[in-house]
């Protein structure tokens, strides 16, 4: 089955734009926005994102001001460009501001004044709040909670209310449940404090991740996007499947630097989606390979999203270390796609796209291939410069306008320049206001105490079961990341399992780099799968068999992560070069045999009673162990000729009696 086969038009079909923006406001809380049509306030809204992207640009050169001044600063800009955008109710005009959103963005630029006028002071009572210091907690946490709910769904505020009703009446509970009761005013000078609302997570979002988020809108209005697209369909388009390949590659590449999964399937699914249907892949399986790519870009260096900065700030490690953690990882997710990919194009008999419709890869180079200038750049800067990530981050974006200029196809206009400022603002609208938010769960953690009595009592369990105990963190990190946006769900979860892991004797490293896997994969396992739904809105597929075969895509990045315990030597932890290549290698070829056991196909069908055998082997290779590598092996080369034998055999003319 050819895609000449099927009577192709002579362009390549992409979704309605109007059908794009359907699915985003069904799956997204995001994509659901004010479009002003009256020009005072849509320039309003324009020039104050402007200008708070100049602002963080100007504090990330000249340095921020004081902690709590900076954060507050921050968590209200972006506070108020959420209420200015976001509307209160889906019925709510979506041209015009209602008046009780005036209101709640004069309280949002509020609280930063406070913080400014009276620094000194709200220091020293720190422990010992005010009353005033108390109301304006108060108003701080209930802004939060009401943005949190209108960019990111009722997910995330719900859980944020449970744990400050734990706080506020867990005295009573049982077991590691049980804390010694605190008051309102108690819990509201932890939500002011750095161990709350301005703890690490907006620490985070106000320097790297804006700066990231901004670069990516740079990036965006250079043509990256339409780079990454054409890069991949030149590559990989006339391969065995290539339609697949290219929504792997294009998505992974994009998803890398966006950040966001749903807005990344969106993004890139217009356009290859249509394209591995008329291939001839079924829809649902359409769907779910561009839910699976967009999430793996998240686990891609070197932007990785945006999670990774957070998780780099929390161990305290250069960002470039983690990177050097993420590399193999990623690697082998992207290989584990790519076999399934393959494997079911060979099992269903699908080509390419013929070469006379793609791009030449020269030509793509030619025009665009100067954005990946700004990519290498960034790389050396966080590698061999010994610059901070932020002021490389500055500089990146400065290079990114340059280099832009350089092709007509891909010059910046000054007004582009002012649009990716202000896109740059608007985007991290749902980040910023989602780390405030996880900062009230973070705090109510530290508060009780009850992270470290969970993981006590998952220690102890661990001492049984090192095995039964990861599962139970890998579901603990999957449920918390249900419905929450990436970078809050790896901060809970993270807060949560990270300290288990750790006190099984796991490495720092692995056991955030566990979570952060786990907390990713929600957005495409059911029962609530942001990722595969958005794909399947765009696939015309069924949501939750969209969700299924993206679980099964993915199923490599669902047994990576029990790698990085059992395995350091994956992320390059405390090993040599040969250990490392060794893993390496083995982890590829289990990876592989994990797409041959899934799909029942190699070079012909593989039985059922095979296929086990073969999952088998796929696990004993992944496991870092001498003797379940040489038995994997066996069985891979086992398989091979096996298969290769029936194949002969099959092709071999029957042989007429004289």
């Amino acid at each position: 089955m050819s895609l000449e086969a099927k009577a192709v038009q002579p362009a390549f079909e992409t979704v309605a734009e109007d059908q794009v923006q359907e699915v985003l406001e069904k799956v997204d809380k995001e994509a659901k926005t004010r479009r002003f049509r009256s020009a005072p306030v849509g320039w309003l809204f324009y020039g104050l994102c402007v200008a708070v992207s100049l602002y963080h640009l100007w504090s990330a050169i000249r340095g921020p001001l004081p902690t709590h001044q900076s954060r507050s600063i921050h968590v209200g800009l972006m506070l108020v460009l959420g209420f200015f955008l976001y509307p209160m109710f889906a019925r709510s005009s979506r041209q015009t501001v209602a008046w009780y959103d005036w209101l709640l963005m004069a309280a949002s630029a509020a609280v930063p004044v406070y913080f400014l006028a009276d620094y000194a002071g709200i220091i020293d009572r720190f422990g010992s709040p005010s009353q005033l210091d108390t109301i304006v907690s108060t108003v701080l946490v209930v802004l939060v909670l009401e943005g949190a709910r209108r960019v990111t769904g009722w997910a995330l505020p719900i859980l944020c209310l449970v744990f400050i009703i734990y706080g506020l009446f867990g005295g009573g509970l049982p077991g590691v449940f049980w804390h010694r009761g605190y008051d309102w005013s108690a819990l509201a000078n932890v939500f002011i404090n750095t161990e709350g609302i301005f703890g690490t997570a907006v620490a985070v979002s106000s320097t790297y991740i804006f700066l990231f988020i901004l670069f990516g809108a740079f990036m965006a209005k250079s043509g990256m996007g339409q780079f990454f697209n054409d890069f991949a369909m030149a590559a990989a388009g006339s391969a065995r499947g290539g339609p697949a390949k290219v929504a792997v590659i294009s998505s992974g590449l994009l998803g890398s630097i966006n950040g966001s999964a749903v807005a990344n399937v969106v993004t890139t699914g217009a356009f290859t989606i249509p394209l591995m249907k008329r291939c001839g892949y079924p829809k649902v399986f359409a769907g779910a390979v561009e839910a699976s790519a967009s999430v793996g870009g998240q686990l891609l260096p070197p932007i990785m999203g945006a999670a990774a900065f957070i998780m780099a700030e929390t161990i305290g490690v250069p960002y470039s270390q983690i990177v050097i953690w993420a590399v193999i990882p990623a690697l082998l997710y992207y290989l584990g796609v790519l076999t399934q990919v393959h494997l079911r194009a060979a099992k269903l008999g699908l080509d390419g796209v013929p070469r006379d419709r793609l791009p030449a890869i020269r030509t793509v180079m030619a025009e665009r291939g100067h954005l990946l200038i700004p990519i290498v750049f960034l790389v050396y800067m966080l590698f061999f410069s010994g610059l901070t990530v932020i002021l490389s981050a500055v500089l990146t974006i400065g290079l990114t306008v340059l280099v832009a200029q350089c092709r007509r196809a891909t010059r910046m206009s000054v007004k582009d320049i002012f649009d990716a400022l202000a896109d740059g603002a608007r985007q991290t609208v749902p980040v910023a206001v989602a780390c405030a938010a996880v900062g009230i769960i973070v705090g109510v953690l530290a508060k009780t105490g009850l992270a470290t009595n969970l993981s006590r009592a998952m220690i102890s369990m661990g001492d049984t079961s090192v095995l039964l105990t990861l599962f139970m963190a890998m579901v603990t990190c999957m449920v918390l990341g249900m419905g929450v946006p990436s970078i809050p769900a790896y901060i809970i979860t993270a807060t949560m399992a990270s300290q288990v892991l750790e006190g099984l004797g796991i490495p720092t490293a692995a056991a955030h780099m566990f979570a952060f896997y786990f907390a990713m994969f929600a957005n495409i396992t059911p029962p609530v799968a942001l990722a595969s739904f958005a794909a399947a809105g765009l696939s015309g597929g069924d949501p939750m068999k969209t969700g299924i075969a993206s679980f099964k895509l993915s199923l490599a990045g669902f047994i990576v992560p029990y790698m990085f315990v059992f395995a350091p030597a994956l992320m390059l932890i405390d090993t040599t070069w040969h250990q490392a290549l060794w893993v390496t290698v083995t982890a590829c070829l289990g990876v592989v045999l994990i797409g041959v056991a899934v799909e029942g196909f190699l070079f012909a069908r593989v039985p059922p009673w095979l296929r086990l055998l073969v999952g088998g082997a796929a696990l004993g290779l992944l496991h870092a162990g001498l003797w379940t590598d040489l038995v994997g092996l066996v069985v891979l080369v086992g398989l091979v000729a096996f298969q290769r034998i029936r194949l002969r055999r099959s092709a071999a003319p029957a042989r007429v009696p004289s």
